[in-house]
Formats: structure tokens, C-alpha cells, sequence
């Protein structure tokens, strides 16, 4: 999958300190913890790794169905399904460490207690090089609650600051009035990063049956149909705060990179593409060298930040 192009572009970027060899992350959630790809290509490729989220107590995850396919996108609603974040260290860490990209691994917690602990034990683990801290998961029961209400936001965000010597992303949610509040809020805490956006709120209803598809009721939205609430949410938010800016929200292509990094992310997550092609990362980090060989693009740190205003900006 190598580019045949003779120029040689600089894919290096970097997220709070953590040197990435290219902007291309894969998202939690949709890698697992990566053993499973790991047999289809090298994992070294990758611009990083963030893992699956761990909680303190391992959980079962929500009823079946989980996942539906629907317009331009996918709604999911997995419950945050994890072995626990004592399993994850035994089991899955060691492996992730092997990768040889960096590792950011997602916590989610019930309570600040819950996000202390785990930004605690995950932060002095050797081989990872940072945290995301998930505040925006709509698909468990007060999933949401930290990532909606500022001062909730920037309350957590200072308790694992205080516990945690690693880099801390924080994930933000579309789901409120304004993001900006809730990235300035994160910014406030402390926060080395953010990650925009999660999972877009919808529902899908059988209408022969008259009952919702998923058991919950409502599930995470994503794919291709929520990539311009994205866009538009790392382009404000970048507008916003000062510290870096990751994009996540229906990439699929080279271009899509690109256009996260014109609108202001440093980097981004190839979330639910990893569904549709295995080996989507891989071809798109390819795809962005060749963007970059073929546009005059010398370094791929130039490209952020560096949309032109639009033409009835006030």
C-alpha cells in the first residue's frame, strides 16, 4: 500500500506533547484493542491507537440488537462493553503496547471517582502515552451527564488532571447547545486536548411492529451522515480554545483528513470506517502522502488551521 509518488511529504503531527508519525488515529470503540487487525496489517502504520473504553468494573454492555445500518452512517448502541480495567491491564495492554505506534486508552466513569481511579492506574502504565477521557457516550445511562454541563465538564476534567501524569483528551459530545462552552469548560479544567465529536443522538423505529429497533430506545450515530456536525464542531471549538483539536466524525477518505485539518484538528480518528474496510487507515494515510505530494504540501502540520475564512464571515 505504499505511495509510488518520489516525494516524500512530512506526515508528523503531534496531540499535547505526543509525537505521532501521521495525523491518522483509529477511534475507540470501533478497533477493539486491535489484535484482530493486527493480523491484517502492522500496526506501526497507524498515527496512534485509542482503545476501547475502559471502566473500573467490567460490563456486560446493552441487549441486542446493537447495531444498525442506516442512511449515510451507522446507529450503535454497544452499553461501553469492556473486560474491566483490571483485565485490561493483565490482558489486553501488553499487546497494545507491542503495536509500535502510540497508545491512548479511553476511560469512562460513573462518577468523578470512577474517572480518578482509572486516569490514576492507566496514566503510570508504561507504554501509554496518553488518555481520553469519555465524557460524551449517550448509549449508557448518565453517559452523557459530564459532557453537557460545563462546570460538571471542567469539575471532572481537574480531578483527573490532579491524578493523572499522562497527556488527558478530552471527548466531547454534538448533543448540547453549544460546544464551544463545553470545549472551554474541558480547556478551563486543564485538558492537554480535545476530541469532537462522539456519537450524533438518533433512533431507528420498525414501523411494522411499531417498536424502536434498538432496545434502549436511541443510539449513537455515525458514519459519513455526521461528518459536516463535525466538521463544523472542530472548526468552531479550534476557533475557541488554544489547546489542540482532534476531528472524529465520518472520515473516509484522504480528503476528509484534510478537511478536519483545514478546519482547525491537528489530527484525526477513522471511526466507523473500520467496519466497512479493515484496511481503511492504512490506504488513507497512503491517500493523504499522495494529497500532500500532489498539492505542493511539504509538511501536513501546514494544512492546519488553514481554511479560508468564509466569504459572508461577520
Amino acid at each position: 500500500m505504499a505511495s509510488t509518488n518520489s516525494h516524500h511529504p512530512d506526515l508528523a503531527t503531534r496531540i499535547a506533547g505526543i509525537e505521532l508519525a501521521n495525523p491518522v488515529l483509529v477511534a475507540s470503540g470501533t478497533f477493539a484493542y486491535g489484535q484482530e487487525v493486527s493480523r491484517l496489517y502492522d500496526l506501526a502504520v497507524l498515527g496512534g491507537i485509542v482503545s476501547k473504553t475502559i471502566t473500573r468494573e467490567p460490563r456486560p454492555g446493552n441487549p441486542p440488537p446493537r447495531v444498525m445500518e442506516t442512511a449515510s452512517g451507522m446507529l450503535n448502541s454497544i452499553g461501553l462493553q469492556n473486560p474491566g480495567i483490571d483485565d485490561f491491564i493483565a490482558d489486553y495492554l501488553p499487546l497494545l503496547r507491542e503495536a509500535g505506534c502510540p497508545l491512548i486508552v479511553n476511560i469512562a466513569g460513573e462518577n468523578a471517582e470512577d474517572f480518578v481511579e482509572l486516569a490514576a492506574r492507566v496514566g503510570t502504565e508504561s507504554g501509554v502515552a496518553g488518555i481520553e477521557v469519555n465524557i460524551s457516550c449517550p448509549n449508557v445511562s448518565g453517559g452523557l451527564d459530564f459532557g453537557t454541563q460545563p462546570k460538571l465538564t471542567e469539575s471532572v476534567v481537574q480531578a483527573v488532571k490532579r491524578a493523572c501524569i499522562a497527556p488527558v483528551m478530552v471527548k466531547l459530545s454534538p448533543n448540547v447547545t453549544d460546544i464551544r462552552e463545553i470545549a472551554l469548560a474541558a480547556e478551563s479544567g486543564g485538558a492537554d486536548a480535545l476530541s469532537m465529536i462522539n456519537t450524533v443522538v438518533g433512533m431507528a423505529i420498525d414501523a411494522k411492529s411499531r417498536r424502536p429497533v434498538l432496545p434502549r430506545g436511541t443510539g449513537g450515530l455515525s458514519g459519513p451522515a455526521i461528518k459536516p456536525v463535525a466538521l463544523a464542531a472542530v472548526w468552531r471549538a479550534s476557533q475557541a480554545v488554544s489547546i489542540p483539536v482532534v476531528g472524529i466524525g465520518g472520515i473516509m477518505s484522504p480528503t476528509d483528513v484534510v478537511e478536519f485539518l483545514l478546519a482547525g484538528a491537528c489530527a484525526v480518528q477513522v471511526g466507523t470506517a473500520n467496519f466497512v474496510d479493515p484496511w481503511i487507515a492504512p490506504r488513507i494515510i497512503d491517500g493523504l502522502r499522495d494529497f500532500c505530494s500532489e498539492n505542493g504540501v511539504e509538511r501536513v502540520e501546514s494544512l492546519v488551521g488553514a481554511l479560508e475564512p468564509p466569504v459572508n464571515a461577520r
